[in-house]
């Protein structure tokens, strides 16, 4: 069959990376983490010294200058994430980048440029994207569109867990806060904000494991492709 787009979006500790590399592999998909790029370019700013709290020429110029992209390693079930060919995978998921990528991702200028890569890796089909644009703004016209949410406690306890295991020491109110900071950011952002497309299926994880996730898509797949064959 056709390979189609796969939109992913949702809130942060839903299990949307997860289960969107899951169903990746199991399709034969190319994977894109549209959340570890803004991860990436939060990552060069700081490293940088670029101040991020409003546009500024600093940050224009920085943005030409960033190319973000993936790559395999035999060491490693999924894409790693680059910055200018150096892997950042590791250093994008501590705490500094966690709590400032959301002031990051707010700006326009950032939001353009990050959408304009993502656009480009993903226009041949085939690929699962997960982010908190990805039905409304990058892939509007994605084949199926998947909405992730879950209860706080439930978000706030996987994020620390994934936190933990990465050796990096934090309280749950921390994390809790985290979160609530980054939902609120998101949802009411200007450019680009998180919300559920009209068009796009609810998937509520509170209460399911990865595994019941990643089924889930897969079977939404199977509909979505057994209605194009029909056409």
């Amino acid at each position: 069959m056709k390979p189609i787009t796969i939109a992913i979006d949702g809130y942060a500790g839903c299990g949307k990376s997860t289960t969107a590399k899951r169903v990746a592999q199991e399709l034969g998909y190319v994977f894109i983490d549209t959340g570890a790029m803004y991860r990436a370019v939060t990552l060069f700013f700081l490293r940088n010294d670029i101040p991020f709290d409003q546009v500024n020429p600093q940050m224009l110029e920085a943005l030409d200058q960033i190319k973000v992209g993936f790559t395999l390693s035999p060491d490693y079930p999924f894409p790693l994430v680059t910055v200018n060919d150096e892997i950042v995978e590791g250093e994008i998921r501590n705490p500094e980048v966690s709590g400032n990528v959301s002031q990051v991702a707010v700006h326009k200028p950032v939001r353009q440029a990050m959408v304009a890569q993502q656009q480009e890796m993903g226009k041949a089909g085939g690929v699962v994207l997960d982010g908190r644009d990805i039905g409304t703004v990058v892939f509007p016209f994605a084949e199926l569109k998947v909405f992730m949410r879950a209860d706080m406690e439930v978000r706030a306890n996987r994020r620390l867990a994934e936190l933990e295991s990465k050796g990096v020491e934090i309280t749950l109110d921390e994390v809790i806060h985290n979160l609530q900071e980054r939902d609120r950011i998101d949802t009411t952002r200007e450019e680009s904000p998180l919300k559920q497309a009209e068009d796009a299926r609810v998937l509520d994880t509170t209460l399911l494991g990865i595994d019941e996730q990643v089924q889930q898509v897969l079977e939404w797949v199977r509909e979505v492709q057994t209605a194009r064959s029909a056409q």
